[in-house]
C-alpha cells in the first residue's frame, strides 16, 4: 500500500517518520531556544530597570560590595544553562531549519543568533572585564578610594547592559516570530 505525503506522490514508509522526527526536533529546539533567550532577556532587563537603578541610589561601599556579591552569585549552573543554552539552542534551531521544507523560520533564527552573538561579544568584551576589575579592587571595606572604583565601573557597565537588554530582547522577538511561522506550517 503506497504511503502518500499529501502532495500527490508516494514516499518511502520510513520517510514519514523521518519528517515527523525533524518537525519534532525543530519545534523542541525552537521552543527551548526561545525560553533560554527569554530568560536572558529578562535578566538583562531586570538589571536595567531595577537592580542597577536601585544600587545607583546607594553609597559607594554598598554599591561596590553588592555588585561584587552579585557577580560572584550569578556564576552558577542555572545561569550557565540559560546563558550558554540560548546560544546553543538557537544555533540548533537554525541548523534544523536548513534542510527540507518548512524553512520560513530560518531567517528569524539567524537574526536571533546574530543578535545573541552580539550580546555575548559585549558581555565578554565589556561587562566581564569590568566585573573582574571590580573584584580585583578587593573587599569594599578595604578600598581606599571606593568612589573612584565605582566611577570606573558603574556608568560603562550600566550603559552596555542596556545595550545587551535591547539586543537580547530583539533576539527574543525574532525567535517568537519564528515560532509564529512554525505554527503556520
Amino acid at each position: 500500500m503506497p504511503h502518500g505525503n499529501g502532495r500527490g506522490h508516494d514516499e518511502p514508509p520510513g520517510r514519514a517518520l523521518e519528517v515527523a522526527m525533524l518537525e519534532l526536533a525543530r519545534n523542541a529546539a525552537l521552543i527551548a531556544a526561545t525560553l533560554a533567550t527569554g530568560l536572558m532577556a529578562g535578566l538583562f532587563y531586570a538589571f536595567a530597570v531595577s537592580v542597577m537603578p536601585g544600587l545607583g541610589r546607594t553609597g559607594d561601599r554598598v554599591f561596590v560590595d553588592a555588585m561584587q556579591k552579585i557577580n560572584a552569585a550569578i556564576l552558577n549552573g542555572w545561569f550557565a544553562l540559560a546563558f550558554g543554552g540560548a546560544l546553543v539552542l538557537t544555533a540548533l534551531a537554525m541548523a534544523l531549519h536548513i534542510p527540507g521544507d518548512g524553512r520560513e523560520p530560518l531567517p528569524w533564527t539567524v537574526a536571533a543568533l546574530v543578535l545573541y552573538g552580539a550580546v555575548l561579544v559585549i558581555t565578554f568584551a565589556v561587562n566581564v572585564p569590568l566585573n573582574n576589575e571590580l573584584d580585583a579592587a578587593g573587599d569594599a571595606e578595604g578600598i581606599a578610594d571606593v568612589a573612584a572604583v565605582r566611577e570606573r565601573f558603574e556608568t560603562r557597565w550600566v550603559r552596555w547592559n542596556i545595550v545587551r537588554a535591547v539586543l537580547n530582547t530583539g533576539a527574543l522577538g525574532a525567535l517568537t516570530w519564528a515560532l509564529v511561522l512554525r505554527g503556520r506550517t
